[in-house]
């Protein structure tokens, strides 16, 4: 006896349709677990860096415009209350905004703040959420160049 006779055609293909809909689902939500990773790691930022330029990663590439979060320390501001900071990989004592976007380093990313904030611990793990900007730009208020930035940024301790 066939499964079509076991069933009406209307009940088969209800279920079939169910099935197929439950299939998918789970491959949508496969698929937004894996686009609502927005950790970025300094280490994923960029796919090379050397004489031939900079080259982003994919994952940076598919992250751009979008909201991500990024983990790292507050580079000393220039100034006590500011709405821009220096996100570093590791904890640094001086600023490291002093080099033009040829000799950017490939461990800092600049964060512009949704709203004014003063100067964290240099030792203070952060993390930083916020869109994600790249490609070479002057800041018109400061003159900075930077390659890589998180802006409209929110912060907290880690």
């Amino acid at each position: 006896m066939s499964l079509i006779g076991l069933q009406s055609g209307g009940s088969l293909r209800r279920t079939f349709f169910l099935s197929a809909l439950l299939l998918w689902m789970s491959a949508v939500q496969a698929a937004d677990n894996i686009s609502l990773d927005t950790l970025l790691s300094f280490e994923s930022l960029y796919k090379s860096v050397g004489v031939l330029g900079t080259q982003y990663s994919e994952r940076a590439k598919l992250l751009k415009g979008r909201e991500v979060r990024m983990r790292g320390y507050m580079a000393p501001p220039l100034k006590p209350e500011s709405k821009f900071f220096v996100l570093t990989r590791e904890p640094v004592a001086v600023c490291p905004f002093c080099s033009s976007d040829a000799q950017w380093p490939s461990d800092i990313v600049v964060i512009y703040l949704s709203s004014t904030l003063g100067p964290l611990n240099f030792s203070q793990r952060i993390e930083v959420v916020g869109k994600l900007e790249m490609g070479s730009w002057t800041d018109p208020e400061t003159g900075f160049v930077s390659q890589v930035r998180i802006v409209n940024a929110e912060v907290r301790k880690l």
